[in-house]
């Protein structure tokens, strides 16, 4: 079977160590261009993802951003999953005296309580500088806009993102989603979305194809439902165990360009 169509996570999966695109990898990307489309698909912001499409050369394609939280298609907005603000609001209220940093985002609004060791982490890793606003401002300024955050992203030590997680594990076990990246960084989304039902979304509504016709990259636990589901899960040598058993392949580690090394193979395997 010929797939027709690809998705694919950046951090940990898609970049190499200097967290940029290396020269392979865009050569092999670039030739898909009018064959099959490249999407990326992560848990950035979607201004921390355009650079990476103009250096693909496939800025006219969409962007799933927040783990499927927000689709854009051709600049515009077609599907928007939000956490309610009383949400954020109990959050920021309870880690008064916690005190994490916390990164509210929605769309390409990103806001920090202040300029800490963690904003300056996250800005050098994505490209993309946050706006210092404390978190009972962003609150009010999103009541009257009607807004929620696309992702909250807790960062802070072990023990800190222990407790969030418990706190929001018996506050809101059917509302949000925890994801924790790394031990120190915790992913907080709607519950009702994920990376897979955003391909389901896309697939029906832009492209008219199946989860058959999909090949998709991964490395972490975040992918793992989309790697299972799709026509074939191609999962980096440096992926999580649980990316890697339900992958159909594993191939090379970011870092040494695997998706790269797998479009090599693959595409003269589907004569592309």
């Amino acid at each position: 079977m010929k797939y027709k169509i690809i998705f694919s996570d950046i951090d940990g999966t898609l970049l190499n160590k200097e967290r940029q695109l290396s020269v392979s990898t865009i050569s092999e990307i670039k030739k898909l261009k009018n064959k099959i489309p490249f999407i990326l698909i992560s848990a950035r912001m979607p201004a921390a993802m355009r650079h990476l499409q103009k250096e693909l050369e496939i800025e006219e394609l969409p962007i799933i951003s927040y783990n499927g939280g927000l689709i854009i298609v051709n600049n515009v907005t077609v599907s928007t999953t939000e956490i309610p603000v009383n949400i954020i609001e109990h959050l920021n209220k309870w880690n008064t005296n916690l005190n994490c940093h916390l990164s509210l985002y929605h769309n390409d609004e990103w806001y920090v309580p202040s300029m800490d060791y963690w904003a300056k982490r996250e800005e050098n890793n994505t490209k993309i500088s946050p706006n210092v606003k404390i978190g009972e401002d962003v609150i009010a300024k999103w009541k009257t806009e009607s807004k929620g955050a696309h992702k909250i992203m807790a960062m802070g030590e072990v023990d800190q993102i222990d407790q969030i997680v418990a706190f929001l594990s018996k506050e809101y076990p059917k509302d949000l989603h925890l994801y924790r990246s790394k031990s120190t960084y915790l992913e907080i989304s709607p519950k009702s979305i994920s990376k897979l039902t955003a391909i389901k979304y896309l697939l029906e509504q832009h492209f008219n194809f199946t989860l058959n016709d999909v090949i998709a990259y991964g490395d972490n636990y975040n992918d793992v439902e989309m790697l299972n589901h799709v026509g074939f899960g191609v999962a980096v040598g440096n992926a999580r165990e649980e990316a890697k058993l339900v992958a159909n392949h594993i191939t090379a580690l970011s870092i040494e360009d695997g998706v790269a090394k797998s479009l090599q193979k693959l595409i003269p395997l589907e004569n592309w």
